[in-house]
């Protein structure tokens, strides 16, 4: 153990991470949702009492299972100060006729942590809240994610974040929302925005824009984990859950050949794909025939069956483009964003030519301006324009993405394509 702050610090950011929303989860199940400030302090409490006793003694064995146990003795304390039961969860105040210590332990076994986490998932995807605030709701109270974090997942500002969250905590102040999973109708609407949610997590994770770190593993894994929740309840194991975890599988299972050792990235045609995660791969087909029942095709159906069509190819040189560009085809039916055309952009210069891949990318409704907001417009436009050999324009535009872009290891790549074409 190191003499100074430095690992307690590091190992509480980590564990804020992976336990905060857990906490969040089953202090909401006891003190109902209406109390969310008072279970978001007291999380904050607990959070900050382990930095203090960490830094000046023994790390426990089990720093997960501590941090629980503190949170289940500050609310059983919390508890008995109440003069009345008026803050705390119709479930908890039935339960409260035997001994408090057996009434809040039921909360905390592992089967009710999970039910607790999927209650906290759907409240905060409740239909009478807007669609952006319940984004910003569920990543900031089931996954721990910063208001900074937020903004950049969901291409805003924090003020507009700042502002997401407070509409939201006063909906839920003076509505009654009950903490529980919906059924029937209800359920399929809420599931579509848990999925938005959990996608967004994981693509976050998956090209992060934090200037020193492309790839987050924490946020990749937490979307993964509460994907994985969804399937294993059987209101959520539905086709378009094990289709996006499938999503989720493929994608995670190349991050080993995605990153050089001196941080650089490496292309995927330039990948060494015997460092791909097998299991992974493995894991991303079972799920992918899981999903194969029912008759409705999910934008997430599509979006794995175009990574596993990768995964498929033993080398770049073998992928079945013209496949891709069917999937990608039917992804635009369903899916007709800006990002999607370009990436089926990339497929056609695969086919057709890097100027039929200009022609589609210009085309783009709003093209304008997405080149002069997000980094990877002029990113892709910039690299097939210096491809079709028109030097200058390719670098004009690799030169805006560079300044668009935080991350370190992209300015490199950018870097590195400018050079080139000097």
């Amino acid at each position: 153990m190191s003499t100074g702050t430095e690992q307690p610090q590091q190992l509480v950011d980590h564990l804020f991470r992976h336990e905060a929303g857990k906490m969040i989860a089953v202090l909401t199940r006891v003190f109902g949702i209406t109390n969310l400030e008072l279970v978001e302090d007291t999380v904050q409490e607990t959070f900050l009492k382990a930095l203090q006793v960490w830094r000046y003694g023994q790390l426990p064995d089990n720093p997960s299972a501590w941090l629980m146990r503190v949170a289940r003795n500050r609310t059983i304390d919390l508890i008995r100060r109440q003069q009345k039961l008026a803050n705390l969860s119709d479930e908890l105040s039935k339960q409260l006729q035997s001994s408090t210590e057996n009434a809040v332990d039921q909360f905390f076994l592992d089967t009710e942590i999970a039910d607790s986490q999927l209650r906290m998932i759907f409240a905060c995807c409740h239909p009478s809240l807007n669609p952006e605030d319940q984004v910003a709701l569920t990543l900031k109270t089931v996954s721990g994610f910063g208001v900074q974090e937020i903004a950049r997942a969901l291409l805003s500002t924090e003020s507009a974040i700042q502002k997401r969250l407070y509409r939201a905590r006063e909906f839920i102040r003076s509505e009654t929302i009950l903490f529980e999973i919906p059924v029937g109708h209800e359920l399929s609407v809420r599931l579509e925005v848990v999925y938005t949610v959990l996608y967004l997590l994981f693509n976050e994770g998956y090209n992060s824009l934090k200037a020193d770190e492309l790839i987050r593993h924490d946020l990749c894994a937490e979307a993964m984990r509460l994907c994985k929740l969804l399937t294993e309840h059987r209101l959520g194991a539905e086709p378009s859950t094990f289709a996006l975890l499938s999503l989720m599988c493929f994608q995670a299972s190349r991050f080993g050949s995605r990153i050089g050792e001196d941080n650089t990235i490496i292309l995927l045609q330039k990948q060494d794909r015997n460092k791909w995660d097998r299991e992974l791969i493995r894991l991303g087909y079972y799920y992918l025939n899981r999903s194969s029942t029912g008759d409705n095709l999910s934008v997430y159906h599509i979006e794995s069956a175009i990574a596993a069509e990768h995964c498929l190819a033993p080398d770049f040189g073998s992928t079945n483009w013209k496949a891709l560009l069917q999937l990608y085809d039917c992804l635009l039916e369903r899916k007709p964003t800006p990002v999607v055309r370009l990436n089926r952009s990339i497929i056609v210069a695969q086919l057709h030519g890097v100027h039929a891949a200009i022609d589609l990318i210009l085309d783009i409704p709003g093209i304008k301006a997405l080149l002069e907001q997000h980094y990877i417009y002029p990113a892709v436009l910039g690299d097939l324009y210096g491809r079709a050999g028109n030097c200058n324009e390719g670098r004009r535009l690799l030169h805006m993405a560079w300044s668009l872009t935080s991350s370190l290891a992209e300015k490199k790549l950018l870097q590195e394509k400018l050079e080139a074409l000097s």
